[in-house]
């Protein structure tokens, strides 16, 4: 599923099922990091890098350790850049020649509504203005949960290029479908400072209260997402989330049917000046998404030259 929301130059592997509940061994420098893990998540953690390791082989790359950072984020070899998620049942790593991408992001969630309490953290007025028009016209897709799917893969891709947290209100996401104003295509856009209220958009904390303000200033690519089997989190994101696997834990309900496959594409506005690549400062992130089967997962990739759909 996630190759196709992905460019070729980036390779990707992924685990469903029992496959994805385990089995890979870690590495010593791995478990010293899940010494404190219960089952079910050192069971992910394992998993979620078994697929790295693989994807790393297919770029003719030693398998070896992936560790973290003081931020959470995945340490990968030198010369290449990933991002991995895991939920309930699915993992996927997504890896590329730094050469090729400046950044990317991927996020997996279960096709399920996201609880009030969350959405209400985690999008902006306008967001929920699109988001009611958009359940108008299409209740059959859980278009909130997509929302905040967008925003960890946008959150993944622009850790390793600003080194600071992305809160969920710093990013304004913009959702279609396929034939819609913006077929084809996400953006992500930001603001200069001064309005967004701080929550961490992964790393455990939610957005609290307060409107934004300021002006369009930055954005980053997002590339395309996809809805297929899985689960998604009920309250906070914790996890290797700094432009890793972000695990969105809490109770997870069993994946359930959604009818046939649908795709569309994203918008992210950044709220907050946004990363220069290559000489620019990004304006925004396009991306896809897709939904099958009870799963979404959503993609973002940052290529060298700046801004640009896939």
């Amino acid at each position: 599923m996630i190759e196709e929301l992905l460019p070729d130059s980036v390779v990707s592997v992924e685990a469903l099922g029992d496959d994805a509940a385990g089995g890979a061994r870690l590495y010593p420098e791995e478990e010293a990091l899940a010494v404190s893990f219960v089952h079910k998540r050192r069971s992910e953690f394992a998993a979620v890098r078994g697929c790295a390791r693989q994807a790393m082989e297919k770029l003719g790359v030693a398998p070896r350790a992936i560790s973290r950072g003081d931020s959470g984020e995945p340490i990968w070899p030198a010369g290449l850049i990933g991002s991995m998620t895991h939920c309930e049942g699915y993992c996927a790593a997504s890896l590329a020649r730094a050469g090729d991408l400046a950044s990317l992001g991927i996020d997996a969630e279960p096709h399920q509504e996201l609880p009030e309490d969350v959405i209400v953290s985690v999008a902006l007025p306008t967001e929920n203005d699109r988001l009611r028009r958009l359940a108008e016209r299409d209740p059959s897709v859980h278009w909130d949960r997509l929302l905040f799917s967008a925003k960890e893969s946008v959150y993944k891709a622009w850790f390793p290029l600003m080194r600071r947290w992305l809160d969920f209100l710093e990013a304004d996401i913009d959702l279609f479908e396929d034939g819609g104003p913006a077929a084809h295509g996400v953006r992500a856009g930001a603001f200069a400072p001064g309005g967004p209220t701080r929550g961490s958009v992964a790393g455990g904390t939610g957005v609290t209260g307060g409107p934004v303000s300021g002006r369009p200033v930055s954005g980053a690519q997002v590339a395309r997402g996809s809805v297929a089997r899985g689960s998604v989190a009920r309250g906070s994101v914790t996890g290797d989330s700094a432009s890793g696997d972000s695990v969105a834990r809490g109770s997870l309900a069993r994946p359930g049917t959604c009818g046939p496959a649908r795709s569309g594409g994203f918008r992210a506005t950044l709220l907050v000046p946004g990363p220069v690549v290559g000489g620019r400062r990004i304006q925004s992130f396009d991306g896809r998404w897709t939904v099958r089967q009870g799963l979404l997962a959503t993609a973002v990739t940052v290529p060298h030259g700046g801004t640009g759909a896939i």
